[in-house]
């Protein structure tokens, strides 16, 4: 979902990161405040003034997504699924949570805790606003309270809309996993309901664009596609764990193909990559594993350089982001791939490697075990 994003704060033992993507909303909100919303709003003042607090709505806002996604990793850790952290991308925010809840109710009450934040800060940000006026406050920072007081209300009620991925889509899901007892199902009904919503908000934004309205019709259409596409990609991704959870690495693995540390780069090139087609190579001296060097290191590294430049000089020492147990479960391998970056994996057990897990081999076990019981659900809704 996110490209490269930057490290910004830790709250309470959550990452807060922002994706690059999320300047781009950053900018177009701080634009439209400064050129639209408070000119409306407030006459009179200079193009300097309207710039100022458009900045200062913009980070309320920004602080508002934070708080509404905080909430929603603070009920998921107190009711036992790991977070990775919060990333606040050109779409928003989302809490990057390592596994799905385990009872309806902790979907539930994961999924609420956003909206109830948002109108928490709906009200107290409606609070200042008429404390404000009472005080007889600059009509430029009432303006903006009054605004950040607006949008925390229009954050709660587009994300109890019952369609996934949004957070009444989840408390959709929790509704219906609880009366039926049947995860994939509800899953399957949500992610509906979601791919439903997608289309009315990509036909409300062709028809902004043919009334007009371009960059708003833009929007509409671009969100639109973005919720339809994860809602029908989130029931593909249960039926992929349902289908290789309690899956080990250790029947997967396969045998390593070993890259000496003491040859060069070109050396390597040559006579590995070339050959066996992989990314990432373990790393052996003598007996010993030393770590493991992958294709991208290699092509940061200037091709006339190659022939002077030794494995070792530039191999990644083994850690938790490139190893695995062989007794881990393959779901949470997938994620760990998909958190780093990475395609292939060292498995590795008491210091000793004992074998390689990639993607590719994942995907062709899950393609073959789907095709042998005969689910023909996953190719599509």
């Amino acid at each position: 979902m996110f490209g490269k994003s930057i490290n910004l704060i830790k709250v309470f033992g959550f990452q807060i990161k922002i994706d690059i993507s999320w300047f781009i909303i950053a900018l177009i909100v701080t634009w439209s405040l400064a050129v639209g919303f408070f000119p409306h709003y407030l006459e009179g003042l200079s193009a300097a003034d309207y710039w100022m607090l458009a900045v200062i709505g913009a980070l309320g806002l920004f602080f508002s997504i934070i708080f509404h996604e905080f909430w929603h990793s603070y009920v998921a850790r107190k009711m036992g699924v790991p977070i990775r952290g919060i990333t606040l991308f050109v779409f928003g925010g989302v809490a990057e949570m390592e596994e799905d809840p385990r009872t309806p109710k902790s979907e539930f009450w994961i999924a609420v805790a956003g909206p109830l934040a948002s109108l928490f800060l709906a009200a107290a940000f409606y609070l200042v606003y008429n404390l404000f006026i009472t005080l007889e406050t600059g009509q430029g920072i009432t303006a903006v309270f009054m605004y950040l007081a607006l949008i925390n209300l229009i954050l709660a009620i587009f994300n109890l809309i019952p369609a996934f991925p949004m957070d009444g889509g989840r408390i959709l899901r929790a509704a219906l996993w609880h009366l039926k007892k049947d995860l994939r199902w509800a899953t399957q009904t949500a992610a509906n309901m979601g791919s439903i919503f997608g289309f009315v908000l990509m036909g409300l934004g062709l028809l902004n664009i043919f009334t007009g309205n371009l960059v708003g019709g833009l929007w509409y259409f671009i969100i639109g596609m973005f919720i339809r596409f994860v809602a029908q990609n989130s029931y593909r991704q249960l039926m992929i764990r349902q289908s290789l959870e309690g899956e080990s690495v250790r029947n997967l693995m396969k045998k390593p193909v070993y890259v000496p540390g003491d040859i060069s780069l070109r050396e390597m090139v040559e006579d590995y990559v070339y050959r066996h087609h992989y990314k990432m190579f373990p790393v052996r001296e003598g007996d010993a594993l030393k770590g493991c060097v992958t294709t991208r290191q290699i092509g940061e590294i200037e091709r006339e350089n190659w022939p002077e430049i030794m494995v070792r000089d530039i191999m990644k020492q083994c850690s938790l982001e490139n190893t695995v147990s062989p007794d881990e479960d393959v779901v949470k391998v997938l994620a760990k791939m998909n958190s780093n970056g990475l395609s292939r994996l060292m498995v590795v057990q008491d210091g000793e490697l004992k074998g390689i897990i990639s993607l590719k081999d994942i995907m062709a076990f899950l393609s073959t075990r789907m095709e042998l019981e005969g689910d023909q659900s996953f190719s599509g809704q």
